[in-house]
Protein backbone atom coordinates (compact mmCIF):
# COMPACT_ATOMS: atom_id res chain seq x y z
CA UNK A 1 0.00 0.00 0.00
CA UNK A 2 1.24 3.35 -1.15
CA UNK A 3 1.72 5.94 1.60
CA UNK A 4 -0.78 8.97 1.68
CA UNK A 5 0.37 12.35 1.18
CA UNK A 6 -2.61 14.50 1.05
CA UNK A 7 -1.82 18.93 -0.54
CA UNK A 8 -4.19 21.58 1.15
CA UNK A 9 -4.18 24.00 -1.68
CA UNK A 10 -5.93 26.76 -4.36
CA UNK A 11 -5.10 24.34 -7.07
CA UNK A 12 -8.44 25.04 -8.50
CA UNK A 13 -8.39 28.77 -8.90
CA UNK A 14 -6.88 31.21 -11.10
CA UNK A 15 -4.21 32.07 -8.88
CA UNK A 16 -0.38 32.06 -9.09
CA UNK A 17 -0.45 30.45 -6.07
CA UNK A 18 -2.95 28.04 -8.20
CA UNK A 19 -0.40 27.61 -10.65
CA UNK A 20 1.97 27.10 -8.25
CA UNK A 21 0.05 24.28 -7.04
CA UNK A 22 -0.88 22.46 -9.82
CA UNK A 23 2.94 22.13 -10.80
CA UNK A 24 3.81 20.60 -6.89
CA UNK A 25 0.90 18.37 -7.46
CA UNK A 26 1.37 17.35 -10.68
CA UNK A 27 5.34 17.07 -9.49
CA UNK A 28 4.00 14.31 -7.11
CA UNK A 29 1.78 12.64 -9.02
CA UNK A 30 4.88 11.78 -11.13
CA UNK A 31 6.91 9.76 -8.54
CA UNK A 32 4.18 7.51 -8.25
CA UNK A 33 5.28 6.41 -4.46
CA UNK A 34 1.75 8.18 -2.61
CA UNK A 35 -1.69 7.79 -2.95
CA UNK A 36 -2.38 11.67 -3.51
CA UNK A 37 -5.37 13.21 -2.11
CA UNK A 38 -6.26 16.67 -2.52
CA UNK A 39 -8.29 19.40 0.00
CA UNK A 40 -9.47 22.40 -3.13
CA UNK A 41 -8.86 25.69 -0.69
CA UNK A 42 -9.61 29.21 -1.82
CA UNK A 43 -6.92 32.59 -2.74
CA UNK A 44 -8.70 35.56 -1.74
CA UNK A 45 -11.57 37.29 -3.90
CA UNK A 46 -9.66 34.70 -7.04
CA UNK A 47 -12.26 32.79 -8.90
CA UNK A 48 -12.66 28.74 -8.67
CA UNK A 49 -12.70 26.81 -11.76
CA UNK A 50 -9.60 26.52 -13.55
CA UNK A 51 -9.20 23.07 -13.83
CA UNK A 52 -13.06 22.60 -15.75
CA UNK A 53 -11.67 25.28 -17.83
CA UNK A 54 -8.54 23.55 -18.74
CA UNK A 55 -9.23 19.82 -19.92
CA UNK A 56 -5.52 18.75 -19.33
CA UNK A 57 -5.63 19.60 -15.52
CA UNK A 58 -9.58 18.44 -14.95
CA UNK A 59 -8.09 14.94 -13.91
CA UNK A 60 -7.11 16.85 -10.66
CA UNK A 61 -10.98 16.98 -9.69
CA UNK A 62 -11.12 13.60 -8.91
CA UNK A 63 -8.45 13.33 -6.39
CA UNK A 64 -10.56 15.79 -4.58
CA UNK A 65 -11.56 14.77 -0.08
CA UNK A 66 -14.62 16.58 0.69
CA UNK A 67 -14.99 14.70 4.44
CA UNK A 68 -12.65 15.70 7.25
CA UNK A 69 -9.61 13.46 7.53
CA UNK A 70 -10.60 10.05 10.09
CA UNK A 71 -6.64 9.40 10.20
CA UNK A 72 -3.30 10.95 9.77
CA UNK A 73 -2.05 11.28 6.36
CA UNK A 74 1.93 9.91 5.88
CA UNK A 75 2.63 13.28 4.71
CA UNK A 76 0.59 16.12 4.84
CA UNK A 77 1.74 19.41 2.67
CA UNK A 78 -0.18 22.62 2.82
CA UNK A 79 0.65 25.12 -0.13
CA UNK A 80 -0.52 28.73 1.38
CA UNK A 81 0.73 31.34 3.56
CA UNK A 82 2.61 29.98 6.56
CA UNK A 83 -0.14 31.68 9.57
CA UNK A 84 -2.26 29.27 7.80
CA UNK A 85 0.07 26.13 8.55
CA UNK A 86 -1.57 23.87 10.44
CA UNK A 87 0.14 19.98 11.58
CA UNK A 88 -2.28 17.30 10.50
CA UNK A 89 -0.02 14.48 8.97
CA UNK A 90 2.55 12.55 10.71
CA UNK A 91 4.74 14.65 8.51
CA UNK A 92 4.28 18.35 7.51
CA UNK A 93 5.35 20.54 4.57
CA UNK A 94 4.65 23.79 4.36
CA UNK A 95 4.54 25.48 0.53
CA UNK A 96 4.57 29.60 0.64
CA UNK A 97 5.99 32.34 -2.16
CA UNK A 98 7.11 33.62 0.89
CA UNK A 99 7.70 37.37 1.84
CA UNK A 100 7.88 40.87 -0.68
CA UNK A 101 9.82 42.53 2.01
CA UNK A 102 12.79 42.21 4.34
CA UNK A 103 10.92 41.47 7.52
CA UNK A 104 8.54 38.35 7.79
CA UNK A 105 5.53 38.69 10.45
CA UNK A 106 5.87 37.10 13.56
CA UNK A 107 2.88 34.72 12.70
CA UNK A 108 4.53 33.63 9.73
CA UNK A 109 7.84 32.48 11.48
CA UNK A 110 5.35 30.61 13.82
CA UNK A 111 3.61 29.05 11.64
CA UNK A 112 6.59 27.85 9.74
CA UNK A 113 8.02 26.63 13.25
CA UNK A 114 4.52 24.44 13.27
CA UNK A 115 5.72 22.25 10.03
CA UNK A 116 8.29 19.98 10.24
CA UNK A 117 9.83 21.08 6.91
CA UNK A 118 8.81 24.68 4.44
CA UNK A 119 9.89 24.94 0.77
CA UNK A 120 10.01 28.66 -0.34
CA UNK A 121 10.22 29.85 -3.91
CA UNK A 122 13.62 32.25 -3.66
CA UNK A 123 16.66 32.12 -1.55
CA UNK A 124 14.97 36.06 -1.05
CA UNK A 125 12.39 35.01 0.80
CA UNK A 126 14.73 31.68 2.62
CA UNK A 127 17.00 34.66 3.64
CA UNK A 128 14.43 36.86 4.81
CA UNK A 129 12.48 34.05 7.45
CA UNK A 130 15.70 32.85 8.39
CA UNK A 131 16.82 36.58 9.79
CA UNK A 132 13.31 37.70 10.90
CA UNK A 133 13.41 37.28 14.67
CA UNK A 134 10.54 38.72 17.39
CA UNK A 135 9.99 38.63 21.22
CA UNK A 136 6.34 37.64 22.31
CA UNK A 137 5.29 39.69 25.37
CA UNK A 138 2.54 39.02 27.53
CA UNK A 139 0.19 41.76 28.15
CA UNK A 140 2.56 43.35 30.87
CA UNK A 141 4.96 43.67 28.34
CA UNK A 142 7.43 40.64 29.84
CA UNK A 143 8.98 38.67 27.22
CA UNK A 144 7.82 35.34 27.58
CA UNK A 145 9.32 33.62 23.80
CA UNK A 146 11.90 34.90 21.51
CA UNK A 147 10.54 33.52 17.98
CA UNK A 148 12.59 32.69 15.08
CA UNK A 149 13.19 29.75 12.70
CA UNK A 150 13.90 26.68 13.99
CA UNK A 151 12.25 24.29 11.33
CA UNK A 152 14.59 23.27 8.04
CA UNK A 153 13.83 25.93 5.32
CA UNK A 154 14.24 24.74 1.79
CA UNK A 155 14.30 26.65 -1.78
CA UNK A 156 11.89 25.20 -4.89
CA UNK A 157 12.35 27.28 -7.42
CA UNK A 158 8.67 27.67 -9.38
CA UNK A 159 10.09 25.85 -12.69
CA UNK A 160 8.00 27.11 -15.88
CA UNK A 161 6.22 24.40 -18.47
CA UNK A 162 8.74 25.00 -21.39
CA UNK A 163 5.53 23.19 -23.27
CA UNK A 164 3.44 25.80 -22.75
CA UNK A 165 5.54 29.27 -22.87
CA UNK A 166 8.33 28.93 -25.51
CA UNK A 167 9.25 31.44 -28.15
CA UNK A 168 6.82 31.18 -31.13
CA UNK A 169 6.70 33.30 -34.15
CA UNK A 170 3.49 31.66 -35.55
CA UNK A 171 0.05 33.58 -36.07
CA UNK A 172 -1.12 35.57 -32.64
CA UNK A 173 -4.28 33.67 -30.87
CA UNK A 174 -4.73 37.48 -29.53
CA UNK A 175 -5.23 40.56 -31.83
CA UNK A 176 -4.23 43.80 -30.32
CA UNK A 177 -5.47 46.17 -33.69
CA UNK A 178 -2.79 48.63 -32.03
CA UNK A 179 -1.18 50.90 -34.60
CA UNK A 180 2.43 51.08 -32.34
CA UNK A 181 4.95 48.45 -33.64
CA UNK A 182 6.65 48.65 -30.54
CA UNK A 183 4.57 47.76 -26.64
CA UNK A 184 5.96 47.20 -23.27
CA UNK A 185 4.17 44.47 -21.50
CA UNK A 186 3.52 44.61 -17.70
CA UNK A 187 1.67 41.63 -16.11
CA UNK A 188 0.68 41.80 -12.63
CA UNK A 189 -1.82 43.26 -10.49
CA UNK A 190 -2.55 46.81 -9.48
CA UNK A 191 -3.68 46.22 -5.79
CA UNK A 192 -3.19 48.69 -2.79
CA UNK A 193 -0.95 51.60 -2.40
CA UNK A 194 -0.43 55.37 -3.01
CA UNK A 195 1.32 56.56 -6.30
CA UNK A 196 4.66 54.77 -6.18
CA UNK A 197 3.61 52.91 -3.02
CA UNK A 198 1.69 49.76 -4.56
CA UNK A 199 3.48 46.70 -4.80
CA UNK A 200 3.44 46.19 -8.12
CA UNK A 201 4.19 49.53 -9.01
CA UNK A 202 2.30 49.68 -11.26
CA UNK A 203 1.03 53.22 -10.58
CA UNK A 204 4.51 54.45 -11.09
CA UNK A 205 4.95 52.98 -14.54
CA UNK A 206 1.97 54.10 -15.99
CA UNK A 207 3.29 57.44 -14.76
CA UNK A 208 7.20 57.33 -15.91
CA UNK A 209 5.74 55.61 -19.03
CA UNK A 210 3.45 58.97 -20.12
CA UNK A 211 6.24 61.45 -19.00
CA UNK A 212 9.50 59.27 -20.91
CA UNK A 213 7.30 59.45 -23.98
CA UNK A 214 5.32 62.63 -23.77
CA UNK A 215 5.54 64.91 -26.96
CA UNK A 216 7.65 62.51 -28.58
CA UNK A 217 7.58 62.60 -32.77
CA UNK A 218 7.78 58.64 -31.91
CA UNK A 219 6.36 56.37 -29.16
CA UNK A 220 6.02 52.97 -28.39
CA UNK A 221 2.71 51.80 -26.13
CA UNK A 222 2.43 50.42 -22.49
CA UNK A 223 0.08 47.44 -21.95
CA UNK A 224 -1.71 46.44 -19.14
CA UNK A 225 -2.31 42.64 -18.18
CA UNK A 226 -3.66 43.91 -14.73
CA UNK A 227 -6.82 43.69 -12.55
CA UNK A 228 -6.93 44.63 -8.78
CA UNK A 229 -9.16 41.61 -7.12
CA UNK A 230 -11.02 39.57 -10.08
CA UNK A 231 -12.06 40.35 -13.75
CA UNK A 232 -15.82 41.73 -13.47
CA UNK A 233 -16.58 45.53 -15.39
CA UNK A 234 -16.36 47.22 -11.94
CA UNK A 235 -12.47 46.31 -11.76
CA UNK A 236 -12.04 47.24 -14.94
CA UNK A 237 -13.18 50.31 -14.65
CA UNK A 238 -11.63 51.08 -11.75
CA UNK A 239 -7.90 49.96 -13.16
CA UNK A 240 -8.93 52.42 -16.21
CA UNK A 241 -10.21 55.34 -13.65
CA UNK A 242 -6.44 54.93 -12.10
CA UNK A 243 -4.65 55.27 -15.21
CA UNK A 244 -6.75 58.59 -16.24
CA UNK A 245 -6.06 59.87 -12.63
CA UNK A 246 -2.71 59.49 -13.44
CA UNK A 247 -2.91 60.75 -16.89
CA UNK A 248 -4.08 64.14 -15.93
CA UNK A 249 -1.14 64.71 -13.80
CA UNK A 250 0.77 65.33 -16.51
CA UNK A 251 1.65 67.85 -17.87
CA UNK A 252 0.83 67.28 -21.66
CA UNK A 253 -1.66 66.42 -24.43
CA UNK A 254 0.62 64.83 -26.73
CA UNK A 255 1.02 61.09 -24.67
CA UNK A 256 1.78 57.86 -25.71
CA UNK A 257 -0.87 55.34 -25.43
CA UNK A 258 -1.91 52.83 -22.83
CA UNK A 259 -4.04 49.30 -23.56
CA UNK A 260 -5.30 47.43 -20.63
CA UNK A 261 -5.66 43.90 -21.08
CA UNK A 262 -8.24 42.66 -18.21
CA UNK A 263 -9.93 39.27 -17.53
CA UNK A 264 -8.84 35.72 -17.54
CA UNK A 265 -6.38 34.10 -19.76
CA UNK A 266 -5.10 30.57 -20.70
CA UNK A 267 -1.80 29.67 -20.28
CA UNK A 268 -1.72 29.64 -24.13
CA UNK A 269 -3.17 32.63 -24.66
CA UNK A 270 -0.53 34.25 -22.27
CA UNK A 271 1.92 32.87 -24.35
CA UNK A 272 0.59 34.33 -27.38
CA UNK A 273 0.29 37.75 -25.79
CA UNK A 274 3.99 37.33 -24.92
CA UNK A 275 4.93 36.09 -28.50
CA UNK A 276 2.52 38.83 -30.08
CA UNK A 277 5.26 40.40 -32.61
CA UNK A 278 4.19 44.34 -31.44
CA UNK A 279 4.82 43.71 -27.73
CA UNK A 280 9.18 43.87 -27.70
CA UNK A 281 9.52 43.25 -23.80
CA UNK A 282 8.43 43.15 -20.25
CA UNK A 283 8.99 45.43 -17.61
CA UNK A 284 8.24 45.49 -14.26
CA UNK A 285 8.70 48.23 -11.44
CA UNK A 286 8.49 45.80 -8.95
CA UNK A 287 9.06 46.17 -5.16
CA UNK A 288 9.67 42.80 -4.38
CA UNK A 289 9.14 39.31 -5.38
CA UNK A 290 8.63 36.19 -3.78
CA UNK A 291 9.59 34.44 -6.84
CA UNK A 292 8.27 36.45 -10.18
CA UNK A 293 6.54 33.38 -12.07
CA UNK A 294 5.10 35.79 -15.26
CA UNK A 295 8.80 37.21 -15.68
CA UNK A 296 10.53 33.46 -15.52
CA UNK A 297 7.58 32.70 -18.32
CA UNK A 298 8.33 35.97 -20.26
CA UNK A 299 12.17 35.10 -20.69
CA UNK A 300 11.37 32.08 -22.18
CA UNK A 301 10.24 33.95 -25.33
CA UNK A 302 13.67 35.38 -26.13
CA UNK A 303 12.37 39.31 -25.43
CA UNK A 304 13.91 41.96 -23.34
CA UNK A 305 13.26 42.44 -19.52
CA UNK A 306 13.33 45.51 -17.74
CA UNK A 307 12.79 45.26 -14.02
CA UNK A 308 14.10 46.44 -10.59
CA UNK A 309 16.83 44.34 -9.43
CA UNK A 310 16.12 42.80 -6.43
CA UNK A 311 14.30 40.07 -4.54
CA UNK A 312 13.08 36.91 -5.58
CA UNK A 313 13.59 37.08 -9.62
CA UNK A 314 16.62 37.68 -8.99
CA UNK A 315 17.32 33.91 -8.93
CA UNK A 316 16.81 33.28 -12.59
CA UNK A 317 17.07 36.34 -13.77
CA UNK A 318 21.13 37.33 -14.95
CA UNK A 319 22.06 40.90 -14.00
CA UNK A 320 23.98 40.03 -17.42
CA UNK A 321 21.10 39.45 -20.16
CA UNK A 322 18.60 41.71 -18.54
CA UNK A 323 18.24 45.56 -17.77
CA UNK A 324 18.16 45.99 -14.53
CA UNK A 325 17.38 49.19 -12.39
CA UNK A 326 19.61 50.38 -9.42
CA UNK A 327 17.72 51.95 -6.57
CA UNK A 328 17.52 51.56 -3.05
CA UNK A 329 15.00 50.07 -0.21
CA UNK A 330 12.27 51.99 1.96
CA UNK A 331 9.85 51.45 4.45
CA UNK A 332 6.89 49.95 3.31
CA UNK A 333 4.02 53.00 3.24
CA UNK A 334 1.50 52.63 5.08
CA UNK A 335 -1.12 53.29 1.97
CA UNK A 336 0.38 49.44 1.04
CA UNK A 337 1.13 48.58 4.42
CA UNK A 338 -0.99 45.54 5.63
CA UNK A 339 -0.71 42.37 8.60
CA UNK A 340 1.57 40.46 5.96
CA UNK A 341 3.13 43.94 4.27
CA UNK A 342 4.45 45.14 7.47
CA UNK A 343 5.15 49.05 7.77
CA UNK A 344 8.29 48.48 9.56
CA UNK A 345 9.98 46.19 6.80
CA UNK A 346 11.40 47.45 3.50
CA UNK A 347 11.05 46.69 0.16
CA UNK A 348 12.80 48.40 -3.69
CA UNK A 349 12.08 52.02 -4.81
CA UNK A 350 13.95 51.62 -8.23
CA UNK A 351 15.74 54.84 -9.39
CA UNK A 352 13.42 57.19 -11.40
CA UNK A 353 15.86 58.73 -13.53
CA UNK A 354 17.22 55.03 -14.62
CA UNK A 355 13.22 54.23 -15.47
CA UNK A 356 13.31 56.98 -17.49
CA UNK A 357 16.67 55.82 -19.48
CA UNK A 358 16.08 52.42 -19.80
CA UNK A 359 12.14 52.78 -21.35
CA UNK A 360 13.96 55.34 -23.67
CA UNK A 361 16.95 53.46 -24.49
CA UNK A 362 15.86 49.76 -25.21
CA UNK A 363 12.99 51.56 -27.84
CA UNK A 364 15.59 53.53 -29.50
CA UNK A 365 18.45 50.78 -29.34
CA UNK A 366 16.40 47.30 -29.40
CA UNK A 367 18.82 45.03 -31.61
CA UNK A 368 21.45 46.11 -28.71
CA UNK A 369 18.76 44.35 -25.68
CA UNK A 370 18.05 41.25 -28.53
CA UNK A 371 21.26 39.10 -27.80
CA UNK A 372 20.59 39.11 -23.61
CA UNK A 373 16.93 38.23 -23.72
CA UNK A 374 18.01 35.11 -26.39
CA UNK A 375 21.00 34.16 -23.19
CA UNK A 376 18.61 34.48 -20.89
CA UNK A 377 15.96 32.26 -22.50
CA UNK A 378 18.15 29.34 -22.90
CA UNK A 379 19.33 29.74 -19.07
CA UNK A 380 15.98 30.01 -17.93
CA UNK A 381 15.12 26.99 -20.05
CA UNK A 382 17.35 25.03 -18.85
CA UNK A 383 17.87 25.52 -15.25
CA UNK A 384 14.55 26.57 -14.59
CA UNK A 385 12.13 24.15 -16.29
CA UNK A 386 9.31 21.57 -14.42
CA UNK A 387 11.57 18.94 -14.66
CA UNK A 388 14.35 20.33 -12.80
CA UNK A 389 11.63 21.53 -10.45
CA UNK A 390 10.10 18.27 -9.88
CA UNK A 391 13.27 16.62 -9.41
CA UNK A 392 14.59 18.48 -6.64
CA UNK A 393 11.16 18.41 -4.85
CA UNK A 394 11.50 14.58 -5.56
CA UNK A 395 14.88 14.58 -3.79
CA UNK A 396 14.04 17.06 -0.85
CA UNK A 397 10.76 14.88 -0.01
CA UNK A 398 13.30 12.02 -0.18
CA UNK A 399 15.87 13.64 2.00
CA UNK A 400 13.40 14.97 4.61
CA UNK A 401 10.26 12.80 5.38
CA UNK A 402 11.07 9.87 7.71
CA UNK A 403 11.09 6.14 7.01
CA UNK A 404 10.99 6.20 3.29
CA UNK A 405 11.79 3.25 1.50
CA UNK A 406 15.37 3.74 0.27
CA UNK A 407 16.54 1.80 -2.81
CA UNK A 408 20.07 0.85 -1.65
CA UNK A 409 23.17 -0.59 -3.65
CA UNK A 410 25.00 -3.91 -2.46
CA UNK A 411 27.71 -5.76 -4.31
CA UNK A 412 28.27 -9.57 -3.90
CA UNK A 413 32.09 -10.94 -2.63
CA UNK A 414 34.49 -11.60 -4.96
CA UNK A 415 34.95 -15.86 -5.05
CA UNK A 416 38.04 -17.32 -6.08
CA UNK A 417 37.89 -19.70 -9.32
CA UNK A 418 37.98 -23.23 -8.09
CA UNK A 419 39.69 -25.52 -10.71
CA UNK A 420 38.32 -29.26 -10.36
Amino acid sequence: MKPTFVISCPFDTYSGYGARSRDIIKAVLATEKYDVKLYAQRWGNTPFGFCNDNPEWKHLMDLIVTEPLTTKPDVWMQITIPNEFSPVGNYNIGVTAGVETTLAPGDWVEGINRMDLTLVSSNHSKHVFLTSEFEKKDKEGNVINHIKVNKPIEVLFEGANTTTYFSDDKQSLIDFNIPESFAYLFVGHWINGDLGEDRKNVGLLVKAFYETFKNKKSKPALILKTSQVGSSYMDRDEILRKINLIKQTVNSNDLPNIYLLHGDFSDKEMNSIYNHSKVKAMVSLTKGEGFGRPLLEFSLVKKPIIVSGWSGHMDFLSKDFNLLLGGQLNNVHHSAANQWLLAESQWFNPDHGQIGYALKDMFENYKKYTEGAKRQAFKSKNEFNWDKMKDLLSVLIEKYTPNRPKQISFSLPELETITL
